[in-house]
């Protein structure tokens, strides 16, 4: 029964049986071809018979597949296969894996051929775009010898499970960013501290740029050059992402739902925040309290985070802003900085949940975090070539302009803002909280 489900027919093998059925078929006018066409055929069957000799004498293929701990979600994550050839020829090899239902795809294979105790790896990457358990099945390696006639089918690693969790690519590209000091060529920007609401660090000497209202005079005096005081942010400030799971955030773009968006930006956020020696929370929330981490200073914190993280779900019902403002009231005592990940996309849904952001944003400082409909920008830039097109790219206008009007707003009442595309979320939370934080907002 094993030596069945590993036997295969190599296709070279039909081409050879097409040959000879030419050759029987050619032969009914050319008489001297029928006894060459049984030779032929008892030669393919010799051939035959010594194939499947050189392929089941011994176990001629060792592989493996290595995948990561994790998978990061909307990150190209890198699979490695190694195997290796015990056949005492050249072996030519067809891997077939399959990969998680997921991915949806079926033609995934990779063909090579191995001398005589050969090694050889390759990588391949996948992208998820949902968290969750991903289960890759069998590894297949079809394995031919070099008269190709018959094929043996060698199967490893079934059945791996990985999850995929937030974007843990993304989290240690910008932690390896702030430490290389390159921020500005990924769109971070340097803003200079204003105010004097920073913990005093040291005394040095002026440059072109400080603050002359920190020149310390006395310092001046004995060294005679100016000196200044240079601040630091305060630390261990309370600081809290705020996602909403209700149906807005279920909206995707590039394959990607609005609500992971905002959950790989809470990881990769949290993390530089910590690093910064700032504690970090989160909540999240629809029709009810989902999640709540108080706010910790601790690196290890960041491990608790993103397994609550990986475990939130899309609801598809409307989120209750009454329910969040009294669990903030109740819960966060002390002044924090709350990052809502939310998505308004007409004015009036803006208007129904105003009162209780303004309430919100009264003892905290409240960043409401909304998203651009970058489908409707493409819309708008293509031109109208016919009546129809033109009542589409109106509309469009006319939602993309409410969006603006929505940050308008907010600002009006003293509410921060991010209105940005989902791609560049991360992106502008960091250079929110570097803003909020060098203003002594918090």
């Amino acid at each position: 029964m094993q030596f069945l489900k590993s036997f295969y027919i190599h296709n070279t093998f039909f081409r050879y049986i097409a040959i000879l059925a030419a050759c029987f078929i050619l032969s009914y006018w050319m008489p001297w071809l029928y006894p060459i066409s049984w030779v032929l055929t008892l030669i393919l069957v010799g051939l035959f018979l010594f194939d499947v000799y050189l392929l089941y004498t011994s176990k001629g293929i060792e592989a493996t597949r290595t995948l990561p701990q994790k998978l990061s979600n909307s990150d190209f994550n890198p699979v490695s296969i190694e195997f290796k050839s015990n056949y005492p020829f050249r072996s030519f090899i067809s891997l077939i894996d399959e990969l998680p239902v997921q991915f949806q795809k079926r033609d995934f294979e990779h063909k090579t051929s191995l001398i005589k105790g050969e090694k050889r790896s390759f990588e391949y990457t996948v992208r998820p775009v949902d968290r969750g358990e991903y289960v890759f099945g069998n590894m297949n390696i079809y394995v031919s010898s070099p008269l190709k006639i018959i094929k043996r089918r060698y199967v490893f690693q079934k059945d791996q499970m990985v999850p995929v969790y937030p974007s843990i690519i993304q989290m240690q590209q910008y932690d390896f960013l702030a430490i290389s000091n390159k921020l500005t060529l990924f769109g971070l920007k340097k803003i200079r501290r204003i105010g004097h609401t920073q913990e005093f660090e040291q005394i040095k000497e002026y440059v072109s740029g400080d603050d002359i209202r920190t020149i310390n005079w006395k310092a001046t005096a004995k060294r005679n050059q100016l000196m200044v005081n240079q601040f630091q942010d305060e630390k261990s400030q309370p600081i809290y992402s705020i996602i909403d799971t209700g149906r807005v955030m279920k909206m995707p773009f590039n394959e990607l739902k609005l609500l992971d968006y905002a959950i790989n930006s809470t990881l990769a956020f949290s993390n530089v925040a910590l690093k910064r020696n700032d504690k970090t929370g989160m909540v999240a929330f629809s029709k009810n309290i989902e999640t709540h981490l108080p706010a910790v200073q601790k690196l290890t914190h960041l491990n608790a985070i993103l397994e609550k993280l990986y475990n939130i779900n899309t609801e598809f019902t409307d989120s209750d802003f009454g329910l969040l403002y009294a669990h903030i009231k109740r819960k966060i005592n002390h002044r924090s900085l709350l990052l809502l990940y939310t998505n308004f996309e007409h004015i009036s849904s803006l208007k129904r949940q105003l009162p209780f952001l303004l309430a919100i944003a009264k003892k905290h400082v409240l960043v409401v975090i909304f998203f651009e409909n970058t489908e409707l920008e493409e819309l708008i830039a293509l031109d109208a070539e016919d009546l129809q097109s033109m009542y589409h790219k109106t509309v469009a206008e006319k939602f993309s302009l409410e969006k603006r009007l929505m940050q308008k707003e907010l600002q009006q009442y003293g509410i921060q803002t991010i209105l940005t595309k989902p791609e560049n979320l991360t992106i502008n939370t960091i250079n929110k909280y570097l803003e909020i934080k060098a203003r002594g907002l918090l």
